[in-house]
Protein backbone atom coordinates (compact mmCIF):
# COMPACT_ATOMS: atom_id res chain seq x y z
CA UNK A 1 0.00 0.00 0.00
CA UNK A 2 1.33 3.14 -1.29
CA UNK A 3 -0.43 5.72 0.78
CA UNK A 4 -0.11 8.17 -1.81
CA UNK A 5 -1.81 11.36 -1.14
CA UNK A 6 -1.36 14.84 0.80
CA UNK A 7 1.18 14.95 3.22
CA UNK A 8 2.65 17.08 5.86
CA UNK A 9 3.98 20.30 4.86
CA UNK A 10 8.29 20.08 4.18
CA UNK A 11 10.13 21.85 6.40
CA UNK A 12 10.36 25.83 5.55
CA UNK A 13 13.65 26.75 3.24
CA UNK A 14 16.41 28.31 5.02
CA UNK A 15 15.11 27.19 8.77
CA UNK A 16 17.78 27.24 11.13
CA UNK A 17 19.19 23.08 11.79
CA UNK A 18 17.52 21.77 9.04
CA UNK A 19 19.70 19.46 7.59
CA UNK A 20 20.80 20.23 4.35
CA UNK A 21 20.98 18.15 0.11
CA UNK A 22 22.72 14.79 1.66
CA UNK A 23 23.05 15.28 5.24
CA UNK A 24 21.30 13.61 8.16
CA UNK A 25 19.56 14.52 11.44
CA UNK A 26 21.54 12.48 14.12
CA UNK A 27 18.38 9.96 14.43
CA UNK A 28 18.81 9.67 10.96
CA UNK A 29 22.51 8.82 11.00
CA UNK A 30 21.74 6.26 14.05
CA UNK A 31 19.42 4.40 12.11
CA UNK A 32 21.42 4.57 8.99
CA UNK A 33 23.92 3.01 10.80
CA UNK A 34 22.25 0.60 12.47
CA UNK A 35 20.56 -0.90 9.31
CA UNK A 36 24.05 -0.80 7.72
CA UNK A 37 25.50 -2.85 9.87
CA UNK A 38 22.53 -5.52 10.50
CA UNK A 39 22.63 -6.02 6.43
CA UNK A 40 26.22 -6.32 6.57
CA UNK A 41 26.23 -8.85 9.20
CA UNK A 42 23.29 -10.77 7.67
CA UNK A 43 24.65 -10.41 3.69
CA UNK A 44 24.70 -14.25 3.57
CA UNK A 45 21.34 -14.98 4.15
CA UNK A 46 18.10 -14.90 2.29
CA UNK A 47 15.13 -12.49 2.93
CA UNK A 48 12.72 -15.11 4.74
CA UNK A 49 15.64 -15.75 7.68
CA UNK A 50 16.03 -12.36 8.46
CA UNK A 51 12.70 -10.77 8.97
CA UNK A 52 12.91 -9.28 12.83
CA UNK A 53 10.64 -10.84 15.19
CA UNK A 54 8.87 -7.98 15.65
CA UNK A 55 7.17 -7.95 12.24
CA UNK A 56 6.67 -11.78 12.56
CA UNK A 57 4.92 -11.84 15.81
CA UNK A 58 2.98 -9.33 14.72
CA UNK A 59 1.55 -11.40 11.80
CA UNK A 60 1.66 -14.57 13.82
CA UNK A 61 -0.12 -13.29 16.44
CA UNK A 62 -2.94 -11.48 14.44
CA UNK A 63 -4.55 -14.60 13.75
CA UNK A 64 -4.20 -13.76 9.76
CA UNK A 65 -1.29 -16.69 8.96
CA UNK A 66 -1.77 -19.91 10.61
CA UNK A 67 2.08 -20.96 11.21
CA UNK A 68 5.08 -18.64 11.81
CA UNK A 69 6.43 -19.72 8.52
CA UNK A 70 3.19 -17.98 6.42
CA UNK A 71 3.69 -14.86 8.85
CA UNK A 72 7.05 -14.70 7.36
CA UNK A 73 6.70 -15.50 4.27
CA UNK A 74 3.88 -12.28 4.24
CA UNK A 75 6.36 -9.61 5.99
CA UNK A 76 9.12 -10.66 3.13
CA UNK A 77 6.17 -10.01 0.30
CA UNK A 78 5.38 -7.11 2.23
CA UNK A 79 8.95 -5.43 2.32
CA UNK A 80 9.14 -6.22 -1.36
CA UNK A 81 5.85 -4.34 -2.17
CA UNK A 82 6.86 -1.05 -0.16
CA UNK A 83 10.32 -0.94 -1.02
CA UNK A 84 9.24 -1.17 -4.81
CA UNK A 85 6.68 1.93 -3.99
CA UNK A 86 9.60 3.35 -2.17
CA UNK A 87 12.47 3.42 -4.73
CA UNK A 88 9.82 4.04 -7.24
CA UNK A 89 9.30 7.35 -5.56
CA UNK A 90 12.77 7.99 -5.63
CA UNK A 91 13.26 7.22 -8.90
CA UNK A 92 10.66 10.21 -9.85
CA UNK A 93 11.99 12.80 -7.59
CA UNK A 94 8.64 12.28 -5.33
CA UNK A 95 8.60 13.12 -1.40
CA UNK A 96 7.49 10.69 1.48
CA UNK A 97 7.44 10.72 5.36
CA UNK A 98 8.67 7.06 5.89
CA UNK A 99 8.41 3.32 5.20
CA UNK A 100 7.52 0.76 6.88
CA UNK A 101 6.14 -3.29 7.49
CA UNK A 102 4.54 -2.52 10.51
CA UNK A 103 1.25 -4.54 10.15
CA UNK A 104 -2.03 -2.87 11.41
CA UNK A 105 -5.55 -3.78 11.14
CA UNK A 106 -5.90 -2.61 7.49
CA UNK A 107 -2.33 -2.50 6.27
CA UNK A 108 0.45 -4.71 6.18
CA UNK A 109 2.61 -2.05 5.60
CA UNK A 110 3.23 1.46 4.32
CA UNK A 111 4.94 4.16 2.54
CA UNK A 112 4.01 7.43 4.47
CA UNK A 113 2.92 11.07 2.69
CA UNK A 114 3.72 10.45 -0.82
CA UNK A 115 3.70 13.67 -2.64
CA UNK A 116 4.81 15.34 -5.76
CA UNK A 117 4.59 12.65 -7.72
CA UNK A 118 3.34 14.43 -11.00
CA UNK A 119 1.93 12.77 -14.34
CA UNK A 120 4.39 9.05 -13.44
CA UNK A 121 2.17 8.59 -9.94
CA UNK A 122 0.89 5.77 -11.62
CA UNK A 123 4.33 3.99 -11.83
CA UNK A 124 4.47 4.20 -7.99
CA UNK A 125 1.28 2.91 -7.58
CA UNK A 126 2.04 -0.06 -9.83
CA UNK A 127 5.68 -0.63 -8.09
CA UNK A 128 4.33 -2.60 -5.18
CA UNK A 129 2.99 -5.21 -7.36
CA UNK A 130 5.89 -5.14 -9.93
CA UNK A 131 8.34 -5.33 -6.98
CA UNK A 132 6.36 -8.55 -5.37
CA UNK A 133 7.27 -9.77 -8.92
CA UNK A 134 10.58 -8.80 -9.85
CA UNK A 135 11.40 -10.74 -6.21
CA UNK A 136 11.43 -13.77 -8.03
CA UNK A 137 11.66 -13.12 -11.54
CA UNK A 138 7.46 -13.81 -12.16
CA UNK A 139 6.90 -10.94 -14.25
CA UNK A 140 3.98 -11.94 -16.09
CA UNK A 141 3.89 -12.67 -19.97
CA UNK A 142 1.37 -10.55 -22.27
CA UNK A 143 -1.92 -13.06 -21.96
CA UNK A 144 -1.02 -13.27 -18.04
CA UNK A 145 -1.13 -9.70 -18.06
CA UNK A 146 -4.32 -9.31 -20.06
CA UNK A 147 -6.23 -11.45 -17.93
CA UNK A 148 -5.08 -10.17 -14.69
CA UNK A 149 -5.17 -6.49 -14.82
CA UNK A 150 -8.86 -6.15 -14.54
CA UNK A 151 -9.25 -8.26 -11.45
CA UNK A 152 -7.08 -5.94 -9.84
CA UNK A 153 -8.47 -4.36 -7.08
CA UNK A 154 -8.00 -3.09 -3.68
CA UNK A 155 -4.63 -3.65 -2.99
CA UNK A 156 -5.11 -0.42 -0.38
CA UNK A 157 -6.03 2.23 -3.24
CA UNK A 158 -3.80 1.36 -5.26
CA UNK A 159 -5.02 0.03 -7.90
CA UNK A 160 -7.54 2.54 -7.83
CA UNK A 161 -4.96 5.45 -8.00
CA UNK A 162 -3.09 3.61 -11.14
CA UNK A 163 -6.11 3.53 -13.28
CA UNK A 164 -6.97 7.20 -12.45
CA UNK A 165 -3.26 8.13 -12.89
CA UNK A 166 -3.06 6.98 -16.66
CA UNK A 167 -5.26 9.07 -17.92
CA UNK A 168 -3.47 11.79 -19.28
CA UNK A 169 -0.45 9.70 -20.81
CA UNK A 170 -1.89 6.36 -21.65
CA UNK A 171 -6.14 6.98 -21.64
CA UNK A 172 -7.78 3.79 -20.46
CA UNK A 173 -4.49 1.48 -21.39
CA UNK A 174 -3.41 -0.38 -18.60
CA UNK A 175 -1.60 -3.06 -20.64
CA UNK A 176 0.74 -0.35 -22.10
CA UNK A 177 1.00 1.89 -18.50
CA UNK A 178 1.95 -0.97 -16.84
CA UNK A 179 5.02 -2.50 -19.11
CA UNK A 180 5.89 1.25 -18.97
CA UNK A 181 6.14 1.00 -15.61
CA UNK A 182 8.01 -2.27 -15.57
CA UNK A 183 10.39 -0.77 -17.60
CA UNK A 184 11.50 1.93 -15.80
CA UNK A 185 11.67 0.01 -12.48
CA UNK A 186 12.95 -3.55 -13.95
CA UNK A 187 16.57 -1.85 -13.68
CA UNK A 188 15.96 -1.03 -9.78
CA UNK A 189 15.34 -4.39 -8.56
CA UNK A 190 18.97 -4.38 -7.01
CA UNK A 191 17.83 -1.16 -4.99
CA UNK A 192 14.64 -2.41 -4.14
CA UNK A 193 15.89 -5.65 -2.94
CA UNK A 194 18.32 -3.87 -0.23
CA UNK A 195 15.37 -1.19 0.84
CA UNK A 196 13.36 -4.61 1.66
CA UNK A 197 16.16 -6.77 3.59
CA UNK A 198 16.36 -2.86 5.63
CA UNK A 199 12.42 -2.75 5.64
CA UNK A 200 13.23 -6.02 7.56
CA UNK A 201 15.34 -6.03 10.28
CA UNK A 202 14.70 -2.57 10.94
CA UNK A 203 11.70 -2.31 13.87
CA UNK A 204 10.93 1.35 13.41
CA UNK A 205 9.79 3.55 10.32
CA UNK A 206 12.53 4.29 7.90
CA UNK A 207 12.46 8.20 7.11
CA UNK A 208 13.04 9.09 3.31
CA UNK A 209 16.84 10.50 4.19
CA UNK A 210 17.37 6.83 5.09
CA UNK A 211 15.52 4.42 2.68
CA UNK A 212 17.73 6.99 0.13
CA UNK A 213 20.88 6.33 1.26
CA UNK A 214 20.22 2.19 1.41
CA UNK A 215 19.20 2.54 -2.06
CA UNK A 216 22.08 4.50 -2.58
CA UNK A 217 24.84 1.73 -1.69
CA UNK A 218 23.31 -0.86 -4.30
Amino acid sequence: MSGAGPGARGTPRGRPGAPGPGEHRPGEQRALAAIRTELSRLIRYDDESIVDERWLMQRYDSGRYPTLGDARRAAVTTAWHEAGHAVAALMLGARFSSASIRSGRDTEGRVHGIRGTGDLAFVIDAAGQIAERLRAWTLPDDDRLREWLPAWRGDGGDARRFRAAIRPRFGDDEFAAWRYSEALLTPQRLKIRQVARALLVHRRHIPQAVVAAIAADC
